[in-house]
Formats: C-alpha cells, sequence, structure tokens
C-alpha cells in the first residue's frame, strides 16, 4: 500500500488530531522588539501555533513509531515462545509412552507453527505499510527544524539593522548621520527581504505540513486493522481446529479441573512428597 505524499494535495482539517501540549519557551520581549514585530507584515502568532503543532507532531510520530516496534518485536516473541513450548513437549519422554499425549502435543505443534506463520505475515505486513512509512515521515523534521533556525537567525539580523536604523533616525540630521542612515537602510532592505521570504515560506508551508498528516497516515492505519483483523480471524480458526482435535465430549472446564485437583491430591499424598 502506497501513503499519499506529504507534499501533495492538503485538503484535511488542522484539528483533527489531539496532540499532547509542548512547552516552548519564548524570551522575553524588548519595547523595541515590540514594536519591531508589530511593524512586520507577518502573523508571528500564527507561526507559533504552527511550530508547536510541529513540535507535538514531531513527539508523537517518533513515541508511535517506537511503540509500534515494541509491539511487533512483543508479538514474535510470544509466537517464536509458543513453538518452543510445543516442541519441548514433543521431545518429552511421555509422547514415546503415551500415543494419545502425543496425538495432543502434535496437533499443537502445528497450530503454534501456523499461528507462528501467520503472526510473521502480519508483523512483516505492519513493519511494510506503517513503521516504514511512519520512519519516513519523521525523517522530514529535521528539515523543517532547520528552516526554523534559519528563520530565526535572519529574524535576529533583521532586527539588529533595524535598531541601527532606528538609532540613526533619532540622531540629529547632519551630512554625515544622513549619510550613515542612507546606508544602515541599504543594508537593511536585503535582511528584511530575506527575512520575510522565509517567514512567508514557514506561514504558508507548516499548515500544510501538518494538515498533511491523514493523507499521509490513514492508509497505514487502515492496514494495520486490516492485518489484526485477518490475523485474528485465522487464529481464531487454528485454535477452533485444535479445541476440536483435543476436546472430550461432556467435559467442562470445571470437570477438568476437579479431575487435575483430584490427581494432584493424589500426588501430594506419596510419602515421598509429604511435608515433614
Amino acid at each position: 500500500m502506497e501513503n499519499s505524499s506529504i507534499n501533495g494535495p492538503l485538503i484535511s482539517p488542522v484539528s483533527t488530531w489531539k496532540l499532547r501540549p509542548v512547552q516552548v519557551t519564548r524570551l522575553p520581549v524588548l519595547p523595541q522588539q515590540m514594536a519591531l514585530e508589530e511593524s512586520l507584515p507577518v502573523a508571528f502568532g500564527d507561526l507559533a501555533s504552527c511550530r508547536t503543532c510541529s513540535l507535538g507532531l514531531e513527539e508523537q510520530t517518533k513515541r508511535l513509531q517506537k511503540d509500534m516496534k515494541k509491539s511487533t518485536d512483543a508479538d514474535l516473541a510470544m509466537s517464536k515462545s509458543a513453538v518452543k513450548i510445543s516442541l519441548d513437549l514433543l521431545s518429552n519422554p511421555l509422547c514415546e509412552q503415551d500415543q494419545d499425549f502425543l496425538n495432543m502435543v502434535t496437533a499443537l505443534d502445528t497450530a503454534m507453527k501456523r499461528m507462528d506463520a501467520f503472526n510473521q505475515e502480519k508483523v512483516n505486513q505492519i513493519q511494510k505499510t506503517v513503521i516504514e512509512p511512519l520512519k519516513k515521515f519523521g525523517s522530514v523534521f529535521p528539515s523543517l527544524n532547520m528552516a526554523v533556525k534559519r528563520r530565526e537567525q535572519a529574524l535576529q539580523d533583521y532586527r539588529r539593522l533595524q535598531a541601527k536604523v532606528e538609532k540613526y533616525e533619532e540622531k540629529e540630521k547632519t551630512g554625515p548621520m544622513l549619510a550613515k542612515l542612507h546606508q544602515a537602510r541599504e543594508e537593511l532592505r536585503p535582511v528584511r527581504d530575506d527575512f520575510e521570504a522565509k517567514n512567508k515560506q514557514l506561514l504558508d508551508e507548516m499548515p500544510r505540513f501538518y494538515g498533511s498528516r491523514l493523507d499521509y497516515f490513514q492508509p497505514s492505519f487502515e492496514s494495520l486493522i486490516r492485518a489484526q483483523v485477518v490475523y485474528y480471524s485465522e487464529m481464531h480458526k487454528i485454535f477452533g481446529d485444535l479445541t476440536q482435535q483435543l476436546d472430550q465430549p461432556g467435559h467442562s472446564d470445571e470437570q477438568r479441573e476437579r479431575e487435575n485437583e483430584a490427581k494432584l491430591s493424589e500426588l501430594r499424598a506419596l510419602s515421598i512428597v509429604a511435608d515433614d
């Protein structure tokens, strides 16, 4: 199954996922910085919201990938352990002495191997359609974070040169001072343009990136559900067949428990296991 490109059409609403709040530390804003930010033709609050959502999405993606990997590893360990148990039982001397016991353990071993095979198929499907897409999606965050850092650096350069212009504007308008003011404004122009371009790019693309998550992940989660449905449907058949092979007609779980307790009592009555 292929996932939609994160750079494709972006139509999903931003508010669909509930992300864990992320603490974003903000530096104190000086009065001159407030004046500068108020004069900029961009929305700082919108970008801060996008950044917060992006940080939350990155954290969620990493945690989900890690949890999915732990889940599939545990699934494989479970089925492998079940096969190991059935093989250990087959090597039990009782299998050589009791044909009924051998038939029961053989049926169990066949069921465990079938379970392990279907489990491996399920894990392979989840790896391909869920874990790998999560990994690929997570790989874009370093570039996104670098773009944010470049924008922050451009903002600092803008603030520094803007403060320089404001300083000269407050001075007496002498010839040399006007020349310095003109030079400072010329230095400011390309820096301002660079910042505004970087800021606009983030304002345009970060909401699109964040909104793309549903289009990207929905096929993965659908595949995860289908893989689980197929697996547990097969498990129902496997253990249903095993039950029919092992079940003794007319024996309830309560009867089996009473029989086991009676046999255990007989064993405990033996002098070699009696308490001192």
